[in-house]
């Protein structure tokens, strides 16, 4: 019998070969059967095991209080939304992610839909597929160097994007009241409150971690203060933006567009009036992709499990808080 039992809770990847060669580090018995939606599911499969990899299944407070050997819950991705990090806390959990896999990805994906966006790429190409060849069905188009883009949140991807940005011409705004003005300045971007971003930012692209405090950041009043010729681009987790808000400011012309990697409800259902909208560009949560960002993501993911099981704190450690009751070791790399 192994030393230690490994669950995956749910996964959308043809292979786990990647995470199953960083795991046999260790006498290890992973778990790949299942496709966990409930807390029931998830339960039934990690109510023993001593580690859990985790992409879109609950770990609420529930599933973590029947977890009985639960060393480390380890995420694929930036957020942790998944994961009640208090409950996980309280009960000496690691909770583990992976902070920096598709910073590149993200950026480019999110300058990609700006552009698509002002330069109406993606309406031009629906029109032509039906037989129409006429530009003007995409007036008005505004030129871009010299418009602001504001950033909500200026973390790592943000950062990364002022610079793609300021290199197409584009002034930069952000909000983010937990970054410094010296790290602003370096980047050579203004930092405004959220109200002035949004009052005077022709794109606002959305880049903070969804929390309680964070869901439906860009709602109604947010609305209510863009430009009319305002594009607002998402990148992070939908429900940062107020989507009935949003569609409401769509129909009523209160702002020019959206683009969407990111929704409230994924998939989009099918009767969800963004479909309808020609002003509308959706993408399937796919900014963070790329062969190489895969590959990272998964071996990172897998290696936080095999640090913990080790005894070492995993280098991407998302609850801090949680070495108060636990004595596991620094790495020194």
């Amino acid at each position: 019998m192994a030393k230690y039992k490994v669950v995956i809770t749910d996964y959308e990847y043809k292979s786990l070969q990647i995470e199953q060669d960083v795991l046999d580090q260790l006498d290890i018995e992973f778990i790949t059967s299942a496709q966990c939606k409930t807390e029931e599911e998830v339960i039934e499969l990690a109510r023993d095991a001593d580690a859990i990899l985790n992409q879109y299944a609950p770990i609420t407070e529930k599933v973590i209080q029947n977890l009985n050997n639960c060393k480390v819950i380890s995420r694929y991705g930036v957020g942790v939304n998944t994961i009640d990090l208090d409950a996980a806390t309280r009960k000496g959990i690691v909770v583990a992610n992976c902070t920096d896999y598709c910073i590149d990805e993200v950026a480019d994906h999110a300058l990609a839909l700006l552009l698509a966006s002002t330069r109406k790429v993606s309406l031009l190409d629906a029109y032509i597929k039906r037989g129409v060849w006429e530009y003007k069905r995409a007036i008005p188009i505004y030129r871009l160097r010299e418009k602001v883009l504001g950033l909500v949140g200026f973390g790592k991807i943000p950062q990364n994007l002022s610079l793609k940005a300021k290199a197409l011409g584009l002034q930069v705004k952000a909000y983010d009241p937990f970054i410094t003005s010296e790290i602003a300045s370096k980047y050579e971007v203004e930092l405004v409150d959220l109200d002035t971003l949004c009052r005077t930012s022709d794109f606002i692209s959305v880049h903070v971690p969804l929390t309680p405090k964070t869901q439906g950041l860009i709602s109604t009043k947010q609305f209510s203060e863009m430009k009319r010729e305002a594009i607002i681009i998402n990148t992070s987790r939908g429900p940062l933006i107020d989507e009935q808000a949003m569609i409401t400011a769509l129909q009523s012309s209160r702002i020019a567009g959206a683009a969407l990697d990111v929704l409230e409800h994924e998939p989009i259902k099918s009767d969800n009036p963004l479909l309808e909208m020609e002003q509308v560009i959706l993408n399937p949560h796919v900014a963070w992709y790329s062969e190489e960002s895969e590959r990272e993501l998964k071996g990172k993911v897998a290696q936080n499990i095999v640090d913990v099981l080790s005894g070492f704190y995993p280098r991407y450690l998302a609850n801090a808080s949680v070495k108060s009751s636990l004595t596991l070791k620094e790495r020194s790399s």
